[in-house]
């Protein structure tokens, strides 16, 4: 299996993943202008692009995800949920299902929350075990934070979802298991994110502040309560990631 991380200056992280020995490939959360360096990066590696998927509809930065997709002749992913919702097609994954790529698998986690189609990947490498391996963790789950809540629905409604998620989905996660979250510090995605690009499930239950509350409302006052400003242009990269913009 090889793994790699690409990080932006304004936080973003993406990734691109998949199995060697058989030639098949993963790239998720890929930042527009960056599509080259994922065909370039395949081509070294000598796999091809099988997927490439986003999180959910991203409203800090233009998505490459579509480009790359057509560039790469591959199915561009998002949850169900955007299926007649984005202005193209798209295949629209479901909780639970598992794509493959070779000898690495990559499992669908719905974790709605910082917006109702956000997800959660959950990938193994089966040449070493069936267990999981990692989880990409989106927007939902931050090191050292969480998404944001007020992107869809109120924010009261939105940061209980993201409680129920997290427990439900992450919390019961081995805490061994690596994650790899969509934004690190400089993002204002989440509030008080930390600048290393990846801890552990067992870390961030015991230092991620959000994660030691275990009374929902709670949660929910102290995450909406500290909301960053929305990001510059949201409404116009909305509208690009959905389609709706020339």
């Amino acid at each position: 299996m090889f793994f790699k991380q690409r990080s932006s200056a304004d936080g973003t992280l993406s990734y691109f993943y998949g199995c060697g020995s058989k030639g098949s490939a993963v790239a998720v959360d890929v930042v527009a202008g960056d599509e080259a360096w994922f065909v370039e990066e395949a081509q070294k590696a000598a796999v091809r692009i099988a997927f490439v998927i986003d999180t959910h509809i991203h409203a800090d930065h233009f998505s490459g995800g579509r480009k790359l997709a057509e560039l790469a002749d591959a199915p561009y992913c998002l949850h169900e949920s955007d299926v007649g919702k984005v202005h193209f097609p798209i295949r629209g994954l479901q909780d639970g299902e598992v794509l493959e790529t070779g000898n690495v698998t990559t499992k669908v986690l719905h974790t709605p929350g910082h917006t109702s189609d956000s997800i959660c990947l959950l990938v193994s490498d089966l040449r070493r075990s069936a267990d999981p391996w990692f989880v990409l963790t989106g927007d939902t789950l931050f090191v050292s934070g969480v998404g944001r809540p007020d992107l869809g629905g109120t924010p009261e409604e939105m940061a209980g979802r993201i409680f129920d998620s997290i427990h439900a989905k992450l919390l019961t996660l081995p805490d061994d298991l690596e994650i790899f979250p969509g934004h690190a510090a400089g993002s204002v995605c989440g509030a008080g994110l930390s600048g290393k690009p990846s801890s552990t499930i067992g870390f961030e239950k015991r230092w991620d502040p959000y994660l030691s509350m275990t009374d929902r409302d709670a949660f929910i006052r102290e995450l909406t309560a500290n909301i960053p400003e929305r990001p510059a242009e949201m409404a116009r990269m909305v509208a690009a990631n959905l389609g709706a913009a020339a």
